[in-house]
């Protein structure tokens, strides 16, 4: 096995060697991992050392960030529940510390303030947004149409075009029978999506094929990943070339998740590697963030960079084909990054799939939300 340096000791060597393990599989759950108790700590100093240096917040600022993110991810089930019918979507806004709920006119919006959240009234209901945006994905989409999502705060279906192609014929039909299927508001971006899978290179978490990609977390039995790593040669081999295991399943595109058996000495822990950057961070379980809610992304390539959450339930448009139920985020991201554990305080959130950018100028990068994954498969998540 790898030789442990003394830069990557304890859980940090543990992790590069794969988070991967010999464990047993244990029953699968299909619901999500709990969020531990209030009275531990949200984040480690080192994370809050990295909000300070992505975010652009004191390390004050960047702990009550996290508490009340924390508040807001509990709020927003409740308050779902609570506008019934009316709900419209919701979204953290890190400038009040609180969650805003939309709801349409004649919802119980006492019930909705009641749960903590914040309330707006407007027109469209999330069930008509996300049956515009179904409709949308029935359509088959040009290279120049990036991405498109339900966007709670413009009550509308965004959909992105690629500035250097809104003009063509393609993209201007496209969007046309996109406007007709419900409320769209259309906006631009610098460049398309792509996946951040890279060619072999030496001392990196794994390879399959000629490909490199990063460990996103540890399952009972094995890890999960991107499916547009999987080169369909079945092996799958370490940081050091030695056999790990093999892809059990993967789908890519339409969704882009996978999961890895792993054996021949090698282990998973419920950690994600901060590469230095951090402390190596523990995995709790897997309570869905809200749109706005801090989130960092560690991979190969790039190591650990954090941003906040965009957009969710976007449907991303590669060359491949369409990918759907992304998580939009403001990360950057590099070729190699591809799998890489994206997470939010101690709770997993997704496996990093692609983006636009780097992490020199900057990008917006996307992830296969991890609670899909795991019921998809049966997986539970390993958690400390």
């Amino acid at each position: 096995m790898r030789r442990i340096t003394s830069l990557r000791t304890g859980l940090s060597a543990l992790l590069l060697l794969g988070t991967w393990a010999t464990a047993s599989s244990l029953p699968a759950s299909a619901a999500d991992s709990p969020a531990h108790s209030p009275s531990e700590a949200p984040a480690s100093a080192s994370l809050l050392t990295a909000m300070r240096h992505d975010l652009g917040l004191t390390d004050e600022q960047a702990r009550a960030r996290l508490a009340a993110e924390k508040t807001a991810t509990a709020v927003e089930r409740k308050a779902e529940r609570a506008a019934g019918a009316s709900y419209g979507g919701s979204w953290f806004d890190p400038a009040t510390g609180r969650l805003t709920v939309a709801v349409t006119r004649g919802a119980n919006t006492e019930a909705v303030r009641a749960t903590g959240a914040t309330v707006r009234i407007v027109e469209h209901s999330a069930r008509r947004l996300d049956a515009t945006k179904a409709r949308i994905d029935a359509l088959s989409a040009p290279a120049g149409v990036s991405s498109w999502y339900v966007d709670p705060k413009a009550n509308k279906v965004v959909v992105d075009v690629v500035t250097a192609h809104r003009d063509d014929n393609d993209v201007r039909a496209f969007l046309s029978r996109a406007r007709r299927a419900g409320p769209v508001a259309v906006e631009e971006t610098a460049e398309a999506p792509r996946t951040f899978a890279a060619g072999t290179v030496g001392g990196d978490p794994y390879y399959t094929g000629n490909v490199r990609c990063s460990i996103g977390f540890s399952v009972y039995g094995g890890f999960i990943t991107a499916g547009h790593c999987d080169q369909h040669t079945g092996a799958v081999y370490g940081w050091d070339h030695s056999y790990i295991g093999n892809f059990q399943g993967s789908s890519f595109p339409d969704n882009d998740y996978a999961w890895v058996n792993v054996g021949s000495g090698w282990w998973t822990v419920p950690v994600v590697l901060g590469w230095g950057t951090v402390s190596d961070q523990l995995v709790r379980g897997s309570a869905e963030a809200p749109v706005g809610a801090s989130i960092c992304r560690s991979g190969s390539t790039s190591h650990w960079h954090c941003g906040t959450v965009l957009a969710k339930n976007e449907t991303v448009n590669y060359s491949q084909g369409a990918v759907y139920q992304m998580t939009k985020t403001s990360v950057c991201a590099e070729p190699g990054d591809s799998g890489g554990s994206f997470i939010s305080g101690d709770q997993a959130q997704g496996v990093t799939s692609g983006g636009w950018g780097n992490c020199s100028s900057g990008g917006e990068t996307w992830y296969q939300p991890v609670n899909e994954i795991l019921n998809r498969y049966g997986l539970t998540l390993h958690t400390a």
